[in-house]
């Protein structure tokens, strides 16, 4: 059976047990990669991702360059090239997937366990780790299409939005740069550059190494081994400085020829191990984050008519990501969809949930939880999140029982003492039917 097909039956093989609390068994490899692994026997297969703290924070002068390094991994591995590497996932039915966000770099594989299949797609990508060449015409093409996205995004009224909330929000800080970087950026980068980053960024002490699948431990310590053997030792990316949250109030108005305005308004939120993170979230669950029965989509969608959504959500990161509300409305409604979005969050912070509402969003988010992790790969992805922010072993056990610990108190306290609506940053684009 193929791993596609194997995937299309998942969901009815993976086990009760495994649903609700995954034993998580960690460890350290001689060269200092952390190693995360999950024994999930339902299915023959096993998920594998490989984290790297090598994301755009880390660009320094050149925003783009953890991307384009990112995704030239597979580009050339010691003597072969991207068709003979890509050829050789898919002669055994492996997939091999590359992403470079603000905090990580992940390289991911899936594979059947099947010893002929297992054997070749680890392989290969232990060489794609470890051995890429950097190939030049590669570099050339993936840079090209690279600076192309970048000219389609001035097309995006949603794309200039985040660009822009990003660049006043976190000035200075390495938060505020684009993971795809700028044009002037991307257009100064050369292989030495990328050659450089990988060096100093792509090595054992800044990996976490996660494996969820149908192995056994030995046999997860012999994957962790045969992936970082190769990588150099080197060190742990340096700790990002600490964000400068937002003094006053600001906004910034970019026309663009549109019916439509698009609306983002935010601060500085949270990090992944913030204390408050529980009650933050949750209280965001019944502001903005629960879709078209939130507060928010009541009072400006349902109510008023001026949207067809709106949304709130934090971003916690290494350091502490924003918080976010959005929506779009017709260029005539924008002062009065943006006057209900602040009333709405101006009231919650005063008055908080009503216990009915809180009620509501613990059984809507312990009740989707089983949905989270109930397959390899997304049970794979907590994991990199537990492993790459060092948050505790437990916490795929315990996250319901946090969520429903939240009370209205907490929530009150919580949104008094973090959000701030009088020190919000708003971006409008729009404004021109031209």
């Amino acid at each position: 059976m193929s791993i596609k097909q194997w995937i299309f039956v998942i969901t009815l093989f993976f086990s009760s047990s495994l649903l609700a609390s995954p034993d998580i068994e960690h460890w350290t490899t001689d060269n200092g990669a952390r190693v995360y692994f999950v024994n999930a026997p339902e299915l023959p297969m096993v998920d594998v991702n490989i984290v790297f703290n090598a994301g755009a924070a880390r660009d320094g002068e050149y925003p783009g360059l953890a991307k384009l390094t990112n995704a030239m991994l597979d580009e050339g591995a010691a003597d072969l090239d991207a068709d003979a590497i890509a050829d050789t996932f898919s002669s055994v039915g492996a997939n091999y997937s590359a992403s470079s966000e603000r905090d990580m770099a992940v390289l991911s594989l899936r594979t059947l366990t099947e010893k002929k299949a297992f054997d070749t797609a680890l392989n290969m990508f232990a060489e794609v780790i470890a051995k890429p060449s950097f190939p030049e015409s590669s570099f050339l093409r993936i840079k090209q299409q690279l600076l192309t996205a970048l000219q389609a995004e001035k097309q995006s009224p949603q794309s200039i939005a985040t660009r822009t909330f990003f660049q006043k929000l976190y000035g200075q800080h390495p938060y505020s740069r684009m993971s795809v970087g700028d044009t002037s950026s991307v257009e100064k980068i050369n292989l030495d550059d990328l050659k450089a980053f990988y060096q100093q960024y792509y090595v054992a002490k800044n990996a976490v190494v996660v494996i969820v699948g149908d192995v056994s431990k030995q046999q997860a310590n012999e994957m962790a081994t045969t992936l970082t053997k190769n990588l150099k030792s080197g060190n742990t990316a340096p700790e990002l400085a600490a964000v400068t949250p937002l003094t006053k109030q600001q906004q910034v108005v970019l026309p663009f020829p549109s019916s439509q305005t698009t609306i983002m308004m935010g601060q500085i939120g949270m990090s992944r191990d913030d204390p408050d993170y529980f009650p933050l979230y949750v209280g965001n669950h019944i502001l903005g984050g629960s879709g078209l029965v939130s507060m928010l989509s009541d009072e400006i969608r349902e109510k008023r008519g001026l949207t067809y959504g709106v949304y709130s959500y934090f971003s916690p990161m290494q350091k502490a990501g924003p918080y976010v509300f959005g929506l779009q409305t017709r260029n005539d409604q924008t002062e009065e969809a943006l006057h209900v979005l602040k009333d709405t969050l101006n009231a919650y912070i005063k008055n908080g949930p009503t216990e009915a509402q809180l009620k509501a969003a613990k059984q809507n988010i312990t009740g989707g939880f089983a949905l989270r992790v109930d397959s390899n790969s997304k049970i794979a992805d907590y994991l990199s999140m537990i492993g790459f922010y060092g948050l505790p072993l437990d916490y795929l056990d315990s996250f319901n029982d946090k969520v429903n610990a939240v009370t209205v108190a907490d929530i009150k306290d919580a949104f008094k003492r973090r959000v701030h609506a009088d020190k919000m940053l708003t971006v409008l684009v729009g404004g021109e039917t031209k």
